[in-house]
């Protein structure tokens, strides 16, 4: 029996997608109280599992104690079910428009597990990035640039020219 593909739909027009982005964040403000972000959800899952493995280690620690340990919940942060809103919102939509498929999109000039390994060593290198900010990219510029923090468009115009500056250097792999 054949299989069918589902036929991929169009993307949004990316000045609608920024519109309804910017309806979410005004949302975000009446509903909870304050804006978008993700870094907060991701310290506090890694904090939970460093918990899990090591308790001593994190109840010992300056800043790992006020997120885990007895009494303490980890789900206790509203960023950490926006950060799953955010995962289930992304898979429903890609299904929906039938860009639902398991693949690493990659250059031709790069091995799938360079692609994999740079990937994770950029998210890394976010992760800490976004800790030493005290916030990360989608909450500085989309939280902080709204309210018109100085610190956020600082840093937005900061990130902006590090990825001008570093994309010479990996845009043979996608060539």
């Amino acid at each position: 029996m054949e299989q069918i593909e589902p036929v991929e739909r169009p993307l949004w027009n990316p000045y609608v997608a920024g519109a309804v982005l910017g309806l979410v964040l005004l949302a975000s403000y009446l509903v909870m109280g304050f804006g978008l972000g993700a870094s907060g959800a991701t310290n506090r899952l890694a904090i939970g599992a460093a918990w899990c493995v090591a308790p001593h280690a994190v109840e010992t620690n300056a800043y790992f104690a006020p997120y885990a340990g007895p009494g303490k919940k980890i789900l206790d942060d509203w960023l950490v079910f926006e950060v799953l809103g955010v995962l289930l919102g992304g898979f429903l939509a890609a299904y929906s428009g039938g860009r639902l498929k398991l693949n690493v999109q990659k250059g031709p000039r790069i091995a799938r597990t360079q692609r994999l390994l740079l990937a994770v060593l950029g998210g890394v290198l976010m992760g800490v990035a976004a800790r030493l900010a005290r916030g990360c990219a989608s909450g500085q510029a989309l939280t902080g640039g709204a309210a018109l923090s100085v610190g956020s468009w600082i840093f937005m115009m900061m990130f902006f020219a590090g990825a001008y500056l570093f994309a010479p250097l990996l845009r043979k792999q996608w060539r």
